[in-house]
C-alpha cells in the first residue's frame, strides 16, 4: 500500500464517528418498533403470486391481508419477525450513516471543500450500501421467513439466532445470502435517497441562509426525508419484490431472473409493484422518524460534549 493510500485509509478511520452510529441505530430501531405491522402486510403482498407454485393464499390488497393475519395469530401476528427486523433496521441505518459519514468527512477535510460532488455522493452512498448489505443480508432472510410463518408451512424459527443457526446448518451461506443479488441492485435505492436528501438539504440551507450543520426544525427534516424516500421507492421498488420472493423458503426459483420472467408472464408489470402502497405508507413515516431522530440525537450529543 502506497503512502497516499495509507494516509487516505488513516484519514477515513479517524473520521469514523460513533455518535453517528448510535444516532443511526436509535433512529432505525424506533421507526421499526412503530411501523413493523405495515412491513408484515407488505411482505405478504409481495410473495402473493397468481399461480400455484405454492399453497400460500393469494391476496388482492391490504383489506384482504389484515383480517387473515388477525384471524390466524391475533395482534401478535402483526409483530411476527419483529426481532430480526428491529436488529436489521437498526444495524442497516447505523452502519449506513456511520460509513457514509466517515467517507464524507474524510473527503471534505482532505480537500477543504464545503460539499461533495455528485460523483462523490454516488460513490460513498454505493460503498456504504454495499458494506451494509453484506453485513445485514442474513438478518433480512430470517426476518422475511419469520414474517411469512404467519400463514405458511415453512420451517418455524423460534427467533433470530435460532433462524440464523438453522439456515446456516441446512442451507449454508447460499441460504443466508439468498436475495443478495437483487439486494445489490437495491443499493441504488440508498444512493438515490441519500443524494437527494443531501442535495435538498444543502439547497434548503443555502436558500434560507443557515449555517452549515445548524439544527433545523422537525418539519423541514420531515419534508426533506419524505421527499427523498418517495423518490427512491418509486424508482427502485421492483427489486424488493424479487428479493422477498427469493428469500421465501416455500417456493423455489432458479435465481432472480427466473422470478422476473415468471412474474412478468403471470402478473405483468403490476406484479413488480405488489405491496408498494403499504410499503410507502410504512417507509415514508419510517424514514421521517429515522432522520428526525438521527438529526436530533446528533445535535444533542454535540451539545452534551461541548
Amino acid at each position: 500500500m502506497s503512502s497516499v493510500e495509507s494516509n487516505w485509509v488513516t484519514s477515513i478511520l479517524r473520521s469514523l464517528n460513533f455518535d453517528v452510529l448510535f444516532a443511526g441505530l436509535t433512529g432505525g430501531a424506533l421507526s421499526t418498533l412503530i411501523l413493523h405491522p405495515l412491513d408484515v402486510i407488505k411482505i405478504q403482498l409481495q410473495v402473493s403470486e397468481n399461480h400455484s407454485y405454492h399453497e400460500r393464499k393469494v391476496y388482492k390488497n391490504m383489506r384482504d391481508v389484515i383480517p387473515t393475519i388477525y384471524n390466524q395469530r391475533g395482534l401478535a401476528g402483526f409483530y411476527q419477525g419483529v426481532t430480526p427486523n428491529l436488529v436489521g433496521a437498526a444495524c442497516s441505518w447505523g452502519f449506513y450513516f456511520f460509513i457514509y459519514h466517515g467517507l464524507k468527512t474524510a473527503t471534505l477535510q482532505n480537500s477543504n471543500k464545503s460539499s461533495l460532488s455528485i460523483p462523490e455522493h454516488l460513490s460513498f452512498a454505493a460503498i456504504a450500501g454495499f458494506m451494509t448489505l453484506s453485513l445485514t443480508n442474513p438478518i433480512w432472510v430470517i426476518k422475511t421467513r419469520m414474517v411469512l410463518q404467519v400463514s405458511s408451512k415453512a420451517t418455524v424459527y423460534r427467533g433470530l439466532f435460532d433462524g440464523l443457526s438453522q439456515v446456516a446448518r441446512t442451507e449454508g451461506l447460499r441460504g443466508l445470502y439468498s436475495g443478495y443479488l437483487p439486494g445489490i441492485f437495491g443499493i441504488s435505492h440508498g444512493v438515490i435517497q441519500f443524494i437527494s436528501y443531501e442535495k435538498m438539504k444543502e439547497y434548503y440551507y443555502t436558500r434560507n441562509s443557515y449555517k452549515q450543520d445548524e439544527k433545523l426544525g422537525v418539519l423541514p427534516y420531515i419534508a426533506l426525508s419524505a421527499s427523498s424516500k418517495v423518490l427512491a421507492v418509486s424508482l427502485t421498488y421492483p427489486y424488493q419484490v424479487v428479493r422477498s420472493r427469493l428469500q421465501d423458503a416455500s417456493c423455489k426459483y432458479n435465481g432472480a431472473w427466473d422470478i422476473v420472467l415468471r412474474t412478468m408472464k403471470n402478473e405483468g408489470w403490476r406484479g413488480f409493484f405488489k405491496g408498494i402502497v403499504p410499503n410507502l405508507i410504512r417507509v415514508t413515516p419510517a424514514c421521517c422518524i429515522t432522520f428526525v431522530c438521527y438529526e436530533n440525537v446528533m445535535h444533542y450529543l454535540k451539545v452534551y460534549k461541548t
